[in-house]
């Protein structure tokens, strides 16, 4: 049976589109279509669609609200079309901030030139959601700023219980606790949840710098750190070339550019530059991970979480094989379980963690 998808925007010509788009897949069936967001609660309950597609900006209820009520009646993974614009990463950071579960560029030319890849990325993706992202749905509400930098102050000095690891086999050597120098996390799809699930359990006198990888266009990058530092105990910043790496801030890599370290005169600093052709993820995890690799060889703590593909899992064998630990985000809390599933197939994965252990298991390690 095909997923069932209902697709809402304003523009008749835009739905359209996408209704033709995902029709042509044989995995995917269009059960209807909303033009504004009361609309399109309405229809969610009526149809049951397995994914709904919603654009931000309608008249009568905007998607943003349109999620949220959604959310509250009866969850569906939802996919949110942005603009690649300050306000619209704005707007769909409190999209997924109201449960939406992932997003693409509404204008398909900026997934792709290539019309039939932007085809298959935008069926893929829904796909995917229908399949994975309804586990994404039974999180609990996001922390606010003021209830995570509560916890977290509590954390820092509330006693530990040591979080369940649950491990891919027999686990490899790691560092003694305090051996790390640094921790590098990449992600994709299902992100900037995860994200920030991680980030708001971190205490704040973690003692590590943290590099954040996560498959994001350059005009969302700003608001996303901006946002999880309002959120969280920890500093978090979008990286600037020449940074220098210190304990408890977390550099976000700059979407559409690579995010690399080199050592000087007994300094880290962080290099950010263009891509290189070929590249076809920017940020790259595989990039980031691979010079971590050379610069912090056995002192590295790696934590691939929710994605599409594999990147990341070439990084982490060059990590493993330099003696660092590596750690993989679990089937089940994924929206999508192809970046953990790709390093945990290879045999690279240490420890396989429910997205809520991760923050406390990194407080709790480092």
């Amino acid at each position: 049976m095909p997923i069932r998808v209902l697709v809402v925007d304003d523009s008749g010509f835009f739905r359209r589109r996408v209704t033709e788009m995902l029709n042509a897949d044989p995995r995917l069936e269009v059960v209807g279509t909303a033009a504004d967001g009361a609309q399109a609660v309405q229809m969610a309950t009526q149809l049951s669609p397995d994914v709904i597609t919603m654009d931000i900006e309608m008249p009568v209820m905007d998607g943003i609200a349109a999620t949220r009520r959604i959310m509250a009646l009866k969850p569906i993974p939802i996919l949110m079309f942005s603009s690649l614009t300050t306000d619209g990463a704005q707007a769909t950071l409190d999209a997924l901030d109201a449960g939406a579960v992932d997003y693409l560029p509404k204008r398909f030319e900026d997934i792709s030139r290539d019309r039939q890849e932007a085809n298959r990325t935008l069926c893929d993706r829904v796909y995917a959601m229908a399949t994975r992202g309804h586990a994404q749905l039974r999180r609990a509400p996001l922390a606010t700023a003021a209830t995570a930098r509560t916890a977290a102050r509590a954390a820092a000095v509330a006693p530990s219980r040591p979080p369940i690891l649950r491990s891919a086999a027999a686990p490899a050597p790691v560092p003694r606790r305090g051996g790390y120098r640094v921790v590098a996390i990449g992600t994709s799809t299902g992100g900037p949840v995860a994200l920030q699930k991680v980030l708001t359990k971190l205490p704040a006198g973690f003692p590590l710098p943290l590099l954040l990888i996560q498959h994001m266009p350059g005009s969302f990058t700003p608001a996303f750190a901006q946002r999880l530092n309002q959120q969280c105990a920890i500093e978090v910043k979008e990286a600037r070339d020449g940074d220098e790496l210190k304990g408890g801030t977390a550099f976000l890599a700059p979407g559409g550019k690579q995010m690399t370290l080199e050592q000087r005169a007994g300094r880290t600093l962080l290099r950010i530059a263009e891509s290189e052709p070929g590249q076809n993820y920017k940020p790259s995890v595989d990039v980031t991970f691979s010079s971590v690799a050379g610069v912090f060889p056995g002192q590295t703590l790696a934590v691939v979480l929710t994605g599409m593909g594999a990147d990341g899992r070439e990084g982490a064998r060059l990590l493993k094989q330099g003696g660092s630990t590596v750690w993989a985000q679990n089937e089940s809390s994924c929206v999508v379980y192809g970046m953990p599933a790709a390093v945990v197939e290879a045999g690279l994965a240490d420890q396989i963690l429910p997205l809520e252990d991760v923050g406390p298991a990194l407080a709790q390690r480092v």
